[in-house]
């Protein structure tokens, strides 16, 4: 399995709970470093297989260089978690052709590049045995994301209308692929618009479960995807919001 941004987060808890579960995994990382290494570390100690792979995902020239490293190391893919991403905070008034472009090159090219990369891994139609494709979407794409958030809300709508296409495209030639839209996840993520604790009290008013996500919440969404109980869910885009 690999999984794109993976050193923190939904995509380290991803990892871990992967590794448990017997994959060999891949744990991608851009700029952290440490974080990424510390966790293959873990995982190793624990009795795991994990190999730490640095790109940018919004390169197509390095995510080429990526699955060459994973071929290497694991002769196969059977999952590719699309997991990188990045919030935004600014309003329409104020983007540019740079900060727009960075968002959508993040979370939208990025799915495309590592997409095209995984299926010439895993389609029949090119002899491979098949495979699972997991994207990591939000509710943002339905409920237009936070104040400053249009960018990150369109590049997520962007990510549900690809899993659909990719979906059609790819069922025939034994490749199922699926999203998650995660709700109010308590992670890192979030301090562009204020942090944690403030999403953790935003979430006790408008979450009808009445509190933020946890990411080993999530990861469970992605194993369960990437398992034979959900062999017959294939193209869909499921939510992890508690409610909202």
């Amino acid at each position: 399995m690999l999984i794109t941004g993976a050193s923190r987060g939904i995509g380290a808890e991803t990892a871990r709970l992967a590794a448990r579960s017997g994959y060999q995994v891949g744990v991608n990382y851009n700029q952290s470093r440490e974080e990424a290494h510390t966790l293959v570390d873990e995982i190793r100690a624990a009795g795991g297989a994990a190999l730490a792979l640095q790109a940018d995902v919004g390169h197509r020239d390095q995510v080429m260089r990526m699955f060459s490293e994973l071929d290497k190391a694991y002769g196969r893919l059977d999952v590719l978690v699309n997991n990188a991403g990045v919030l935004a905070n600014f309003r329409v008034d104020e983007s540019t052709e740079t900060n727009v472009t960075a968002v959508f090159r993040a979370n939208v090219f990025s799915m495309y590049f590592c997409a095209r990369e995984a299926v010439r891994r895993m389609s029949t139609r090119y002899g491979n045995k098949g495979g699972v494709i997991v994207n990591m979407s939000s509710v943002a794409s339905r409920l237009g994301g936070l104040a400053g958030g249009a960018a990150y809300a369109a590049s997520k709508g962007a990510i549900d209308t690809f899993t659909l296409a990719l979906a059609k495209e790819l069922g025939p030639e034994g490749i199922r692929v699926n999203a998650l839209r995660p709700g109010l996840i308590s992670t890192d993520i979030h301090e562009i618009h204020g942090g944690v604790d403030r999403m953790q009290q935003m979430a006790k008013s408008v979450v009808p479960l009445g509190r933020s996500g946890l990411p080993a919440e999530v990861a469970e969404a992605v194993l369960w995807l990437a398992s034979d109980a959900a062999s017959y869910v294939h193209g869909a885009v499921l939510d992890v919001a508690g409610g909202r």
